[in-house]
């Protein structure tokens, strides 16, 4: 069986971050998608939707640091759905992406020289092999006639 969801948006504020009793660091932040379609009279619309992220322990460190409210960001995770009560005592549903993999999409400001963000004409493979997860299988070679 498979729970895996990969979006790529805009962070819809900065990242709150707060840690449990036993230090674990745990984050939130709203992300948005965009689609486009044209409408039955052939008008485009554009669609938003809302996500819930939930990032645990270093990836939530690294929301502290690096994330910001506008920023492009790819995630992938699971959907996790739980029920509470609020203080009027209705009971509410919220649907969850816990991220397991988190990557900016774009540059960071800095002094000019971010490591993270290699040259990519310098240094392809570096590049490369840096923007994928570490369970990512390697890259197919060029010239590969697979169908799909």
């Amino acid at each position: 069986m498979i729970n895996k969801v990969t979006l790529i948006g805009n962070l819809g504020g900065d990242p709150e971050i707060r840690h449990l009793e036993n230090g674990t660091a745990v984050g939130r932040f709203s992300l948005a998608t965009n689609e486009s379609y044209k409408d039955k009279d052939g008008t485009w619309q554009k669609q938003t939707e809302w996500h819930n992220i939930v990032v645990w322990r270093e990836l939530a460190d690294r929301a502290e640091k690096q994330l910001k409210k506008g920023m492009m960001v790819y995630v992938e995770g699971k959907i996790s759905y739980r029920k509470y009560s609020g203080q009027d005592g209705v009971e509410r549903n919220v649907t969850d992406i816990v991220a397991n993999t988190l990557r900016l999409l774009e540059k960071l400001e800095s002094n000019g020289s971010d490591s993270r963000f290699p040259n990519t004409e310098q240094q392809p493979a570096r590049a490369a092999a840096s923007s994928m997860p570490a369970d990512a299988p390697p890259p197919a070679a060029e010239g590969d006639d697979l169908p799909f």
